[in-house]
């Protein structure tokens, strides 16, 4: 039997909706880049509203680099997500926004981070 999904809604893992256009051969390959990234660089994970989580990545340019292209890499793919990286004051910051109509995704992507960071 062949599960069909819902145009909008994760798939089995809870990263990327149907409409993503990275290919699926790819894809555990960004999800690794990210999990990277949530355990090298995210030293904290906060919701910064509706829509929105802000992660705070350690004050170091090659980290700022990395979440930068990684970021535009992913929009390039998945452009209902925006990134927004903030360097001030000695902090890194990154934030993540999604629509409403993406929330789920945006959720896993949360709970992803939340679970990789270091101790």
């Amino acid at each position: 039997m062949e599960i069909q999904q819902v145009p909008g809604r994760p798939d089995d893992d809870g990263w990327a909706p149907r409409e993503c256009a990275l290919p699926t051969a790819e894809r555990p390959l960004r999800v690794a880049e990210f999990d990277a990234l949530f355990a090298e660089a995210v030293t904290a994970v906060r919701p910064a509203g509706t829509g929105r989580v802000r992660m705070e990545l350690r004050p170091d340019p090659r980290a700022a680099g990395r979440a930068a292209e990684l970021a535009a890499r992913e929009t390039g793919c998945c452009s209902f997500f925006t990134f927004t990286l903030t360097a001030t004051g000695g902090a890194l910051a990154m934030e993540i926004s999604t629509g409403d109509r993406h929330a789920e995704v945006l959720d896993a992507l949360t709970a992803r981070a939340a679970r990789m960071i270091a101790p």
